[in-house]
């Protein structure tokens, strides 16, 4: 099950049933079953405290994915910053829906084991982003 909330925050305009469609689509191309996924919408003092708390983190980040996984079934939370996703956009070029998207699906692809820290791993994670968003129609 895929759930969606937010906290101190609008949630996001999402087509949830269309979004959790695609996100165990792309999970299952990876290998991967859908178990317990938990999306929580934040701003960016919150996802602070949260990097603080749990990572030892001083800094702002669009999102952080708990990985929970069993096996080949995927479960988390995941925790995305709309005040970053939203300077994120503005700061690439891109549609702030767009740019959403790909955080949301970033946080699946970890939970699949794709990396994102080392050397290279950044441009693989960037394709599998760009795979996943023409899944959905957005690149």
């Amino acid at each position: 099950m895929i759930t969606y909330h937010a906290d101190g925050v609008k949630m996001p305009d999402i087509k949830r049933r269309e979004t959790t469609a695609w996100i165990r689509r792309v999970a299952a191309e990876h290998g991967r079953k859908i178990g317990e996924v938990g999306y929580m919408f934040v701003s960016d003092e919150k996802i602070l405290a949260c990097n603080r708390e749990y990572l030892g983190h001083d800094y702002y980040t669009d999102i952080i994915t708990f990985d929970y996984d069993e096996g080949t079934t995927v479960n988390g939370d995941i925790v995305i910053s709309l005040d970053t996703v939203r300077s994120n956009a503005e700061k690439y070029g891109k549609r702030y829906d767009d740019e959403l998207h790909r955080v949301i699906i970033h946080g699946i692809l970890h939970l699949c084991g794709i990396n994102d820290k080392g050397p290279g791993e950044r441009e693989i994670m960037e394709a599998n982003e760009d795979r996943a968003l023409e899944l959905l129609g957005k690149k």
